[in-house]
């Protein structure tokens, strides 16, 4: 069997998340969904866009198709499916039974799945799994989402009974899933690999420690410390919680309820309910709630969000443009890769913040890609990619990691991919 793990058109509405990643490598839930499949023991080969290609090879995210022969199989699986070892144990089943067909994902966006079906729907991104008939050959490595959308459907496949599989549609759904799945992925961790309990439900991988003094609550959940993991002194812990590899947690912090940390992160201040990618920095005091931080981010000392409106009422996004519902009460803020903060930054209730900007004093607007976003001094201009390539050598170097030409390559496609959102930088305050 082989997995190809591809990209949809609906993609791009994850943005800033997926601008520089790939749909399967967000975390969520303390797990990326590559992280999940690469787990059930089949080859797996990855479909993403054009300007992430050279990156996922460089990185080894998916492995080279031999030829395929007569007996062998291909399922396809959205790169937009939340991670959760729920989903995987399904696509689990699926597999092993091998009777070719179609899952369409779950939820209202996707609609009744049988009367799709019935009106031949044949939209990619309503697709969250297809088995294909055995000898069926893959996809080409360069096909775009129109071609693996007339590849999909060419051999008809009838929709197979499941359980329902969800996918990401807006970034906002990272946080609402993360926050729902915390738990059974962190149980699945501890049944699957190698931990010693500290202190009561709290369990660590080889050579990770707490601090004297650390208080932990371990009611609602367990907390996961992986390898190398530390935890300073007079530190407060609430699960379920998660701490990738090699993350350092500030002396004095509080991380509470569903949080998962990224490996060789550094966190400080309070941090509750949120999905904090890896190399990110939010080390000094301040708070952070129910948000998504990409990687290479910092924040400033002092960089505050809110996660609850004054009124109480659920929170609506705006994603280029257009309002969003999220049925969601606490919502935070959804940062992009490699963005960063200046002391006392005050981030409004529901805000995006795009990749590769700098901001300072308050954010009351989303705010675009490559962006000096000084808007309450009265200063939106853009920020060259050039003093981004620079940072980002500055950046890698402190952590000895190796900026490679892919890298800066990445950088340079971000800038133009996100070109169209610096065009509303001049708009007014609105509040």
């Amino acid at each position: 069997m082989t997995i190809v793990l591809f990209e949809d058109d609906k993609v791009t509405q994850l943005y800033p998340v997926t601008v520089g990643r790939p749909a399967f490598n967000i975390g969520c839930g303390s797990y990326r969904l590559l992280d999940l499949v690469a787990g059930l023991g089949h080859s797996v080969r990855v479909q993403v866009r054009p300007h992430l290609r050279q990156l996922a090879e460089q990185d080894q995210l998916g492995s080279t198709l031999q030829a395929v022969s007569a007996a062998d199989r291909v399922a396809l699986l959205n790169g937009r499916l939340v991670p959760s070892v729920s989903a995987i144990d399904e696509v689990k089943r699926l597999l092993d039974a091998g009777r070719p067909g179609l899952v369409y994902a779950a939820g209202p966006a996707a609609g009744d799945k049988s009367s799709r079906a019935h009106a031949g729907a044949t939209a990619l991104d309503e697709v969250a799994l297809a088995l294909l008939p055995a000898g069926t050959p893959p996809p080409p490595d360069d096909a775009t989402p129109r071609q693996l959308a007339e590849y999909l459907h060419a051999p008809p496949l009838d929709p197979l009974e499941a359980r329902p599989l969800a996918l990401f549609d807006y970034p906002h759904d990272i946080i609402r899933h993360h926050l729902a799945i915390l738990v059974a992925n962190l149980e699945h961790r501890l049944a699957t690999g190698n931990y010693q309990e500290l202190a009561d439900g709290v369990f660590a991988g080889a050579e990770a420690r707490l601090g004297q003094y650390v208080v932990t609550d371990t009611r609602n959940g367990p907390i996961v410390l992986e390898e190398r993991a530390s935890i300073g002194p007079h530190c407060f812990l609430s699960g379920p919680a998660h701490v990738g590899a090699a993350a350092r947690v500030i002396e004095h912090a509080a991380i509470k309820d569903s949080v998962a940390l990224g490996h060789t992160t550094k966190i400080g201040g309070e941090v509750e309910g949120s999905v904090i990618e890896p190399y990110t920095n939010k080390q000094h005091h301040g708070f952070l709630g129910h948000s998504y931080l990409g990687s290479w981010i910092n924040l400033g000392a002092g960089t505050c969000n809110s996660d609850l409106k004054n009124t109480y009422g659920q929170v609506n996004m705006e994603y280029n443009g257009r309002k969003v519902p999220t049925a969601m009460q606490f919502l935070g803020c959804i940062v992009g890769d490699y963005a960063k903060t200046a002391i006392n930054t005050g981030i409004f209730t529901g805000k995006t913040i795009g990749t590769c900007s700098m901001v300072y004093g308050f954010v009351t607007t989303n705010v675009p890609s490559f962006t000096n976003y000084a808007r309450s001094f009265g200063q939106v201009t853009e920020a060259p990619v050039e003093v981004m390539v620079a940072t980002q050598a500055r950046m890698f170097a402190r952590r000895n990691v190796e900026q490679r030409p892919c890298d800066v390559q990445l950088l340079h496609d971000m800038y133009e991919i996100t070109r169209h959102e610096r065009r509303i930088a001049g708009e007014p305050l609105s509040l």
